[in-house]
This record gives structure tokens, sequence and C-alpha cells, in this order.
């Protein structure tokens, strides 16, 4: 299950949309959202979470 949120420091920029495996990220009312159920953390795939490695925020 994901561990990973979208804090209310999100600008909703989408860059984090394209480079997410599994497709489990999704603009919310007002942050981008994403979807525990399926969000894998990218394990398996990347070293880190691709979301937080492209995420222009510093987190």
């Amino acid at each position: 299950m994901a561990m990973y949120i979208v804090t209310d420091e999100c600008i909703s920029c989408g860059d984090c949309v394209p480079g997410c495996p599994t497709e489990s990220i999704r603009e919310g009312m007002i942050v981008f959202e994403i979807d525990a159920g399926t969000c894998k953390e990218c394990e398996g795939e990347y070293d880190a979470p691709r979301c937080v490695e492209l995420c222009p925020i510093d987190n």
C-alpha cells in the first residue's frame, strides 16, 4: 500500500503523472491524488518512487 501522499505544497504541475509506472496519480479537486490501491511505490522498478524524484517541490 502506498505511503506517499500529495501534500498541500503541490502546485498541480503534473510532472509526476507521466512518470508513474502504475498510472496511480490522478488530478484531484485541489491537488493530485495517489491511488493507494494501485501504487506500488515503484518497488522493483526504480530505486525510489518516481513521483518523488520528478516533483519540482523540495520534499
